[in-house]
């Protein structure tokens, strides 16, 4: 596996477990851009997760992942998503 398919890989668990959040725990969690790392394997990959908009109708948020080398790490693996406000859960 290549290294953009490995983070692909650890950027589509994350997608999954922040859209998994309601919208009041994604403006909650959001307030500020989080960036922390999370291992998978034995490699560390740096993660940052934001919220790009926030109407009366949804929540975006923006994720984006990578490993830290130069100069592939420019240009993180990176997607959003879409949480509607009147969506349960």
């Amino acid at each position: 596996m290549n290294r953009r398919e490995e983070w692909k890989k650890v950027l589509d668990a994350e997608t999954e477990r922040w859209s998994g959040k309601s919208c009041d725990q994604l403006i909650a969690e959001l307030h500020e851009v989080q960036a922390y790392t999370v291992e998978a394997g034995s490699k560390q990959y740096q993660v940052e997760v934001e919220i790009l908009e926030n109407t009366k109708e949804y929540v975006h948020v923006a994720l984006a992942v990578d490993d830290g080398s130069l100069p592939s790490s420019i240009h993180p693996e990176s997607n959003s998503f879409i949480r509607r406000k009147n969506e349960s859960g």
